[in-house]
This record gives structure tokens, C-alpha cells and sequence, in this order.
């Protein structure tokens, strides 16, 4: 199975004998957490309310804070907003965070963030009866496509859709399609919807806030002067002995329209496995949703009207169902990293599930499994004879994100080894273990800095540099050495080149230095005084600076452009042995690129970079078992 979803791992993908894992649901308005201390055993649940917090850091510190001291190691979270790559910017809060940035922040091996409809689809297959409640339609069709849907703050959409080896998840903001009505009533409530919107999707009507609309909308179109009431306050209105009717009206009105929306949503994904009603909202109602307008408007689709009626609609019961599909989307992803089944025998395996195009994918993996894990993706498409999208496609049948995802776990197949591990060496290790250690730990730091490499700022350097009048290295220490080897050679580009490793020589420098001239400064903290006066003085007089160096130090604000190696190492006990390969990696990088790099191979540079890391990482993947 695999997900719409962003990951940062750093870490032995070991199972629960490593502590607790942390699984959290993040909503709009409140957040759920808990440690889930074996399968399926949550423990410490706590709610907090967003909005008592100024961001994601300062919540997770306040549940920590609340829990026993376990070290925490593995963690997922569901989070209501799309997820896609590394950086997150809330939709519904002012929340911007980095994926990697909080993992270092807590000392997490693995964080996994998914968006809270994933989890909440992948969650389905294991819950029992018992915390469903049925409302109509028949039984559910094994190995089927599944819809999930629910309105909270917003109206999430999901599916599950069936693979020879579990279901793949599919990501969706289904609830923004445009509103459609289906009776007068409802064309009213669209038409007051106008007033405040020129686009009315569906989540504007079938969510919380939506509530509250159509309780406005209804009081206007019945001529009644009425307070607008939050949404659990017309709930409350509706199913208490209160009986209020415009209440009622609306709670009719959203179910009806509820009912609507879930039949679209079952034809278009042919959903026979189902479709499943999660959310804050209707689970609250209780036994009313049964005898609701739901289920009838759900079969009105005229001649489509016997087709769904042989859909089954659940309601989710069970609290917390997000936990459950974080929980099974992160030990999924731990199990699907550590190596323990050949990728090999699982693509000859599903061949006959392929589509034509796809098969000639697997039959270029299986006879050059090595040209595929050293190749870019515009190569492997010409090798098997179709386009790049197709590629893809294979790597996601096989469920995988895309193709990187899948190479990653290819290159373990390969070696019988586990290529992103990260392990602590320690004082009782042998020669033999310890070596290991240090080429895992190598090998996993190159491979998730190939994952996260930032084409663009590579690109932006290369361009300095090849109209550079000059460059010259700034480094201090064991820095030294990558300064050393970017002027051997740059040199040979016939770039007059210098290298400065004292602090009064690289200041002086830097005041000599003119516009068209680059400075290269290469620093694993970022932080140290002399460079940045001298990166000062650099800018003063009109060069550019690159920065190799941690993308939020000092050093890197003040550079032109920034290269950045964010490993993070004990540099009070060791050299900071694996940052400077990342630094050599990146000058091997910036060489190649000025040399093929040229008119006649635009368009292939970023394939070019790219490449060059992989071609490196997978010499040292190849002799993992030695």
C-alpha cells in the first residue's frame, strides 16, 4: 500500500522494541495525539486546540510535555492539508513548517506526514464491524474501490483502490468541485451562497462552516430574522427535545445534500467496496442520520438509481479512526524499507496486472536491473520504449511514490542490505560492525541528500560560475580540504582560482574583489565570524558568494546562493567526516555540471546532476556487503 505523502527519514527502521511511536491527527481546529506503544495499542490520547499554540513546534512540545519520558524515534501524522514535498503551509492556519526542520527539532529517526484523508482511507481495512454503522445498500465487494469522505471544517475526499498486495490510497480535494443543487431549495441556498462567493464548491455547504450558511440561507428564503448559530448549536437545536425547526430544516438540508454528493462520489470511482462517512459532524448525529434524507438521496440517480442500491454507505463509529491509518501507513513504510522481500519476485509476480506499456518497464528492470538504478527517467523511458509518465505509473503500481521512491528500495533488493540506515556506533562494536556502520550511515546521509538536492540553486551557481572572472574557496579548518580540491578543479577550466584558509588573507581578499569575481565559502556550521566578515566585505565590493553550508545559518542569508548540507553531526566528538563528503559531492557536482552543462545539453541538466549523485551513492551501495 502507499500514500499521498511527504516523509523525512533519518533512522533504523526498526519495530515497537524501539519505543513508542507517535501518531497524530492535526486538524483545523484541534489535534490528536497519542503513543501508540504496540499494534493497534494507543496510550497518553490527548486533544489540544490549535489555536492555543503560535505553531506546530510549540503543539508537539505540549503534548511531549504531558507524557512519560520514552524516547520517541518513529512518528506520523495526519494533517487536514495537501502534502507535497517538504515544505507544508497550512491551508487553514497560519502554519508553515519543514518536514526535516521538526524531525531535527525532536530527534526523530522517521516522520511521516500524510494528509488526514489518506489516513483516514487507509484506516478502513482494519476496522471491525462494530465501529461502522451501516446506512442501507447492500454488502461490500471484496478487492473493490472504496470512497471516503467527510465534512469537518472542510469536506475531505479519499479513496482506496484495490492491488494485488493491499490498496494504494488516492489523493483528492474532491470537496472543492462546484456545488450542484437539485431542487428549488437548494438552488436558493446556492443563490445566497453567491452573495459571499462567485465559485460555491461543495465544501461550502457540506462542512461546519457550510451548517451555518445553509441555517442563514433557509431563515432568509423563509423570511425569518433569526441570530446565525455556530454548528453544534443548530445540531443541538436539532436533536434535542428542543425541536427547533429551522434547525431541523437544516440538518435535513445537509444530509439530503450529503446524500447527493457520496452517490457522485461512488459512481465516478465505482465504489462497490463501499462508501465510508467520517468527519466531526456525522458521526455526532447518531441514529437520526439513519432515518435521514442521506440514503434516499443517495440512490436518486434515475437510471443509475439500481446501481446504488447496491452500495453499502457506513458511518465511522470508532474514535480516533486517523490513528489507526497513520499507524498502518507508517509501519507499512518501516516494514517496506527494511529489506526483507525481493522487489525482484514482487515485479515478475504482478507483470500480468500491468498495463502493455508498463510490462516493458518491468521487463527493462528485471533483465538490466542496474541500468535502471543508475539511469534518470528520461534514459529508462527511451531504454523500455515509452514516455516518462509511464514510468511512473509502473513505480506506483508497484506502490511507490514515484520513481526515487523506488530506486531506493530497488538498490536494497540489489545488495541484500539496507541502503538508508542510519546506526550509532558504540565503544562494544567490533571492526567489522563498525565499518558497516560508518558506510550505512555514509550511504543514508547521500541517499536523503540526493532526495532533497535543490536543482535550481545548483543551476543558479553554475551560471555564476561560468561567467566568473575569477573564484575564489573560503574556508577554515577541516572545510579546508573541499576548498582545496573546488580550485584544483576549477582551475582546470582555465577560471583563475585561489584558495584562502586564514582569516586576515580571505578578508583582505575579499576587499580586492570586483563585480564578476565569486567567492565559494565553504563552512559546515555557517556561523563563524571571520567568514561572515568576509562574506561582508565579498558583497561590498560586488561579487557573488555561494554558501556551502546549512540552509538557515547566518552564512546562508547572506550568500547569493546557497548550497545546502544539513547533516548534522557530533563535531565535539568526530570530524565532520560525512558533511565534508556531502561538500566534496557538491563541488563534484558544480564540475560537471560547468562542463556538459553547455547550450547544446540544455534541458538535460538537471538529469546530468542528478546522475552524478546516484552514480556515487550507488558505488557505495555496491559494496555495502564487503
Amino acid at each position: 500500500m502507499t500514500t499521498e505523502h511527504a516523509l523525512v527519514e533519518h533512522g533504523n527502521a526498526a519495530g515497537f522494541s524501539s519505543g513508542p511511536r507517535l501518531l497524530a491527527d492535526i486538524g483545523a481546529t484541534h489535534a490528536r495525539f497519542t503513543l501508540e506503544s504496540s499494534p493497534g495499542v494507543f496510550e497518553s490520547v490527548k486533544v489540544l486546540k490549535c489555536d492555543e499554540y503560535t505553531d506546530i513546534i510549540a503543539l508537539l512540545r505540549a503534548y511531549l510535555s504531558t507524557v512519560p519520558a520514552s524516547k520517541v524515534h518513529h512518528a506520523a501524522f495526519a494533517l487536514a492539508n495537501p502534502i507535497d514535498g517538504d515544505q507544508v503551509r497550512m491551508t487553514n492556519r497560519d502554519w508553515a513548517f519543514s518536514i526535516e526542520d521538526v524531525r531535527r527539532e525532536f530527534g526523530l529517526y522517521t516522520l511521516l506526514i500524510v494528509n488526514d484523508f489518506t489516513a483516514l482511507a487507509m484506516s478502513l481495512p482494519g476496522l471491525q464491524a462494530k465501529e461502522l454503522m451501516q446506512v442501507g445498500g447492500g454488502t461490500p465487494v471484496p478487492k473493490s474501490v472504496i470512497g471516503v469522505l467527510g465534512p469537518g471544517t472542510g469536506l475531505g475526499v479519499s479513496g482506496l483502490i484495490p492491488t494485488s498486495d493491499g490498496f494504494v490510497t488516492l489523493g483528492s480535494e474532491g470537496g472543492h468541485v462546484n456545488f450542484a443543487p437539485v431542487d428549488e431549495r437548494e438552488y436558493a441556498i446556492l443563490q445566497f451562497a453567491w452573495k459571499e462567493w462567485p465559485h460555491v464548491s461543495t465544501e461550502r455547504l457540506i462542512s461546519g462552516p457550510g451548517l451555518e450558511l445553509i441555517y442563514r440561507a433557509l431563515a432568509d428564503r423563509n423570511n425569518k430574522k433569526v441570530k446565525g448559530l455556530a454548528a453544534q448549536d443548530i445540531m443541538r437545536g436539532a436533536l434535542t427535545d428542543d425541536d427547533d425547526a429551522l434547525c431541523l430544516e437544516t440538518l435535513e438540508c445537509f444530509c439530503g445534500m450529503l446524500g447527493s454528493f457520496s452517490a457522485n462520489l461512488a459512481v465516478t470511482l465505482g465504489a462497490f467496496g463501499g462508501i465510508y462517512i467520517g468527519g466531526g459532524i456525522v458521526p455526532l448525529m447518531g441514529d437520526y442520520f439513519a432515518t435521514s434524507a442521506f440514503r434516499t438521496r443517495f440512490e436518486a440517480k434515475g437510471r443509475f438509481t439500481s446501481y446504488l442500491a447496491q452500495i453499502p454507505t457506513f458511518v465511522i463509529t470508532t474514535p480516533n479512526p486517523a490513528f489507526y491509518g497513520v499507524s498502518a501507513i507508517l509501519s507499512e513504510h518501516l516494514r517496506g524499507r527494511s529489506g526483507d522481500s525481493s522487489l525482484m519476485d514482487r515485479i515478475q509476480q504482478i507483470q500480468a496486472e500491468l498495463t502493455p506499456a508498463e510490462r516493458r518497464v518491468a521487463t527493462l528492470v528485471l533483465e538490466n536491473p542496474r541500468t535502471v538504478l543508475n539511469e534518470a527517467i528520461a534514459e529508462i523511458a527511451r531504454l523500455a520504449d515509452v514516455s516518462q509518465p509511464t514510468v511512473i505509473r509502473f513505480c506506483r503500481s508497484l506502490g511507490f511514490l514515484g520513481l526515487a521512491d523506488f530506486k531506493l528500495k530497488f538498490a536494497s533488493s540489489l545488495t541484500g542490505t539496507i541502503p538508508v540506515r542510519h546506526s550509532q556506533v558504540r565503544m562494544s562494536d567490533s571492526t567489522h560492525d563498525l565499518s558497516a556502520k560508518v558506510i550505512d550511515n555514509t550511504v543514508s546521509a547521500i541517499l536523503n541528500f540526493r532526495d532533497q538536492l535543490d536543482v535550481r540553486s545548483l543551476d543558479q551557481a553554475i551560471a555564476l560560475l561560468r561567467k566568473a572572472n575569477k573564484v575564489e574557496f573560503y574556508a577554515m579548518g577541516n572545510s579546508r580540504a573541499v576548498a582545496l580540491d573546488g580550485q584544483h578543479k576549477f582551475f582546470r577550466f582555465r577560471i583563475p582560482t585561489a584558495s584562502y584558509g586564514d582569516a586576515h588573507l580571505f578578508s583582505m581578499a575579499a576587499e580586492l574583489l570586483n563585480p564578476g569575481d565569486v567567492v565559494i565559502v565553504v563552512s559546515n556550521s555557517g556561523k563563524l565570524p571571520e567568514l561572515l566578515k568576509a562574506v561582508d566585505a565579498a558583497r561590498l565590493a560586488g561579487a557573488d558568494v555561494i554558501a556551502i553550508t546549512p540552509n538557515q545559518s547566518p552564512l546562508a542569508k547572506k550568500a547569493t546562493v546557497c548550497l545546502a548540507v544539513n547533516h548534522t553531526e557530533d563535531n565535539a566528538t568526530f570530524l565532520s567526516m560525512i558533511s565534508r563528503i556531502l561538500q566534496l559531492l557538491l563541488i563534484d557536482i558544480i564540475a560537471v555540471g560547468l562542463s556538459v552543462d553547455t547550450p547544446e545539453t540544455e534541458g538535460h541538466g538537471d538529469d546530468v546532476k542528478r546522475k552524478e549523485l546516484s552514480r556515487f551513492s550507488n558505488l557505495l551501495i555496491s559494496h555495502l556487503d564487503s
